[in-house]
């Protein structure tokens, strides 16, 4: 049971199974709207220093992988580009650009923004706390699909009833996911390599041992200066890049000219047919390079939080796209000259006089370029953690004033580790396009089948635009992943293997996370224990306030009774914290903390759900200790007020009944004197005084530390997943509660419980 009064600003139920909500809107600008064209074109910008390094480095490798023999037949250049600028033009550009973008969750994208989406229209998610009430958060609130459409409400349906459906969508998430971190390993390899590798061109003393060794050099130098955060040389990304869009383009249009300007014929795509038709087989496998073109395409969408998608989509038409043409055009043109100059066509077609500056603004770019994926995946790897698809690692927050940039020390020493590693082993950009090519394909086919859902259930689009979308882009994407496929044993099965053992952490701790949060809800306590609690005189009462954490939303949890059964002590004032993930991108701070009291009153209890969304900021400036004090006091002391404003309001209709009008112009003026004297009243009931004392008392953290164990009767596997899969995973991690939230190690004490799972 709980109290059903209802204070102006801090939310309660009356149900332990239900959350406050009824929350104040958050507005956001993240479409453009709103925004003056100043301030567009300066996010446009900035957003090319963030979201194209991958994209606008890929002319570096592009031919060396789709060539990588030399080119047989003059012809098959026309092929090759005609094939290139229509994969660039249907998937970066209409894909990403004109669609996928406006798949945004709140303003932020990428894999979870499209699972996050879903999982808030079908129910479709296995985060076990998410609850009706959620949907009164103001970046939660969603139109439900017109039931007038069938193929939309059949297949919200299906999601929600289907455990296979579910399984399903949350084992493509996570491996969208995983590859994308794959990305983030295999961008700084062969971006870096292929940048030095030109300055073979310039001095044929340097072989291929010291150009791998300087690219080591140069990518431990990358992940050294991770810590200091992007913030630090953010302002510097975008002039760069613009240079490189601009020489790039340049040295294409130069070329394009001077060598071949007949390469423009390549723009119908009857070359294509006649590509295939000529090499056959060998054309088919030479897409595994011509696909290295879109590698990044997938950040468009994945930083669409930083921008707007007015500004990526300016950025994208008036910069990147035609630079990026032009270049691809321009190495064509050249190549159709100079065909055994594939594998090195990058540095070979620029003109003679431009080679160093270009040299070193292409290894400038390729660094921009490995950073972007490593942000990325920074932030990424903190979505999951709150989530609670991966263990809690220690995040850092590197720029107070933008948010979403975040450094975690050990995921960077472990991509360092990666990259050193691959860069050692593979040693050619040509081998790592093998691997590179796999998980770019992986993830865009995985966002395909996502939007796919989100356009039959959310958007409900016209059928004939569905099919479309199946049938030119679905259908080149498929063309592509099987042609990568095909080199799986020449290096393909790289991205695989890391996505398994990152697919393997995060089914683990998700699990176990999920069985350990349906263990809290079936060894809650319930209201009859409660008031056993109440009666016991041998429990002795002490001044201050007791925060319990855990999971659990609907009730009290049970470390609540293993604290009891130890220590015959409580203090005057409960609280039980849960720490709770929606999944939406942001909550507001004022929205965060959600309090209800429990009965029976005597205990002096309550509940707080303290809402976080995948892309908050855990620990923030203000203190959490601080924040969660003072919003209970507010609430305690806005109690008072109402109860006594319901007091004053019965007394007043019991002596003046019959005065219908007067008695509504007395409630006006009474509540207008008590929301102006909120801040003034002085708390006199038993309750307040209560507070009061423990307030000045202090406050004391109770935080679980649990040992999970399989319990009796499961199987092997669970046994496995459970004892030794995650307990070792839980136990070479850093950060434990109080580190996420900032709780005092001075004042916290840890319960010990015991959680045998099934």
């Amino acid at each position: 049971m709980t109290s059903t009064t209802k204070p102006t600003n801090q939310k309660r139920l009356d149900s332990f199974d239900r959350e406050s909500g009824n929350l104040h809107g958050r507005h956001t600008i993240k479409d453009g709207h709103g925004l003056g064209w100043v301030d567009i074109l300066r996010l446009a910008f900035q957003s090319i220093g963030i979201v194209y390094g991958d994209l606008g480095t890929s002319p570096l490798y592009v031919f060396a992988g789709t060539f990588p023999d030399g080119i047989k037949h003059e012809d098959d250049i026309l092929g090759a580009f005609s094939l290139i600028f229509y994969t660039i033009t249907l998937i970066p550009l209409i894909k990403y650009v004109f669609i996928v973008l406006k798949a945004n969750d709140n303003g932020d994208g990428g894999t979870f923004a499209l699972y996050s989406l879903i999982c808030r229209y079908a129910k479709a998610g296995f985060i076990p706390s998410q609850e009706a009430a959620d949907s009164d958060v103001s970046n939660y609130e969603l139109e439900t699909p017109n039931k007038r459409l069938k193929r939309a409400s059949k297949l919200k349906s299906k999601l929600e009833k289907s455990q296979f459906c579910k399984y399903v969508l949350l084992f493509a998430t996570m491996l969208g996911t995983c590859m994308v971190i794959g990305d983030g390993i295999l961008t700084p390899c062969i971006s870096v390599l292929s940048a030095v590798g030109g300055i073979k061109q310039a001095s044929n003393k340097l072989n291929e041992d010291m150009i791998v060794w300087i690219s080591v050099a140069v990518l431990v130098a990358l992940f050294m200066v991770q810590r200091f955060g992007t913030d630090k040389v953010g302002y510097t990304f975008a002039p760069i890049l613009f240079i490189w869009f601009i020489f790039i383009a340049f040295t294409g249009l130069y070329n394009f000219i001077k060598h071949d300007p007949s390469i423009i014929k390549a723009l119908n795509p009857i070359h294509i047919v006649y590509y295939f038709k000529r090499d056959k087989k060998q054309a088919w496998i030479s897409l595994g390079g011509t696909v290295l073109s879109i590698t990044g395409a997938e950040a468009l969408f994945a930083d669409v939080g930083h921008f707007t998608v007015l500004s990526i989509q300016l950025s994208t038409c008036s910069v990147v796209f035609p630079a990026i043409v032009l270049q691809y055009m321009g190495q064509s043109s050249y190549l159709r000259k100079h065909k055994m100059d594939a594998v090195n066509a990058f540095y070979k077609a620029v003109p003679g006089p431009l080679y160093w500056p270009m040299f070193v603004i292409a290894v400038l770019a390729a660094v921009i370029a490995s950073q972007s994926l490593i942000s990325g995946t920074f932030s990424i790897i903190q979505q999951s953690v709150s989530l609670g698809c991966f263990p809690r690692v220690k995040i850092v927050h590197t720029s107070t004033k933008y948010e979403g940039q975040v450094y975690i020390p050990e995921i960077n020493y472990l991509l360092m580790f990666a990259c050193i590693a691959v860069t050692l082993g593979f040693r050619d950009p040509g081998k790592l396009g093998n691997a590179y090519g796999l998980a770019v394909v992986s993830v865009m086919v995985i966002t395909s089948s996502l939007l796919l859902v989100i356009m039959i259930m959310i958007w409900k689009t016209h059928i004939l635009l569905i099919i479309s979308y199946i049938l030119i882009i679905g259908g080149l994407e498929i063309m592509y992943l099987s042609a990568v496929l095909s080199k799986f044993t020449e290096g393909g099965y790289l991205p695989l293997v890391f996505s398994i053992i990152l697919l393997a952490i995060m089914y683990t701790w998700n699990d176990v996370y999920r069985r350990k949060y349906y263990y809290e809800l079936e060894h809650k306590i319930s209201t009859e224990r409660l008031k056993d609690i109440a009666l016991n005189t041998n429990l002795r009462r002490i001044p201050g306030i007791a925060v319990f954490y855990s999971e659990l939303v609907q009730g009290i949890p049970p470390i609540f009774t293993q604290y009891v059964s130890n220590v015959p002590v409580l203090h005057s004032v409960l609280v039980f914290v849960s720490i709770k993930s929606l999944p939406i991108s942001k909550v507001l701070v004022d929205e965060r903390f959600s309090f209800r009291r429990v009965k029976p009153e005597e205990l002096n209890m309550f509940c707080c759900v303290v809402r976080y969304g995948y892309t908050d900021i855990r620990n923030e400036e203000e203190p959490f200790e601080r924040l969660l004090a003072e919003r209970l006091k507010a609430y305690v002391q806005e109690e008072f007020l109402i109860n006594k404003s319901k007091q004053n309001h019965l007394q007043s209709n019991e002596a003046d009944s019959d005065d219908i009008s007067v008695q509504i112009q007395e409630d006006e003026i009474e509540n207008e004197a008590i929301e102006r004297d909120l801040e003034e009243v002085t708390c006199d009931t038993e309750m307040t005084e209560v507070f009061k004392k423990a307030w000045y008392a202090g406050l004391v953290h109770f935080v679980g530390e649990n040992e999970v164990i399989a319990g009796k009767g499961a199987s092997l596997w669970k046994r496995v997943l459970i004892n030794y899969a995650y307990n070792f995973l839980k136990n070479n991690v850093r950060q434990s509660i109080n580190k996420v939230i900032d709780i005092p190690q001075q004042r916290m004490l840890k319960v010990g419980m015991t959680y045998e799972l099934l």
